[in-house]
């Protein structure tokens, strides 16, 4: 027997409001770098830039949750934007990376990179010992 064989159960590995609460706060931390990585190397308007981002389901966002977003990274000056008319249409902001924001998002990268390295070492691990285990 093992101490994970007589601890408490405080959490089901199905509980679907656990899994869901998990994935939105890893969603909300890598979202700067997923807004960073989309802008990188072009200039996009807001809907543009959010039908990117939705193109993939763990990116996909509201206009509620893009739009602040863009305006704090444009505080920070990580991101600039520029109203710009075309022919008849509506003005649209055009979104660009700043030099700060490239260097950012070269850390984030780093960063990112990094953790999925460290976890899938640790996730590799975690399966070779469940499957020893199961064999005795």
């Amino acid at each position: 027997m093992t101490l994970a064989d007589t601890a408490p159960t405080t959490w089901l590995p199905d509980d679907p409001d656990t899994i869901d609460k998990w994935s939105a706060q890893l969603r909300k931390g890598t979202l700067e770098l997923a807004v960073l990585a989309a802008l990188a190397g072009r200039c996009l308007y807001g809907l543009e830039l959010l039908r990117l981002l939705g193109q993939q389901p763990f990116t996909a966002i509201s206009e509620g949750t893009l739009y602040p977003l863009l305006d704090r990274l444009k505080r920070e000056q990580l991101v600039q934007a520029e109203w710009v008319q075309q022919g008849e249409q509506r003005p649209r902001k055009y979104y660009q990376l700043t030099v700060v924001g490239k260097q950012r998002l070269q850390q984030l990268q780093q960063n990112w990179r990094q953790a999925v390295a460290d976890l899938d070492v640790l996730l590799q691990q975690s399966a070779k010992a469940m499957f020893a285990a199961q064999e005795q």
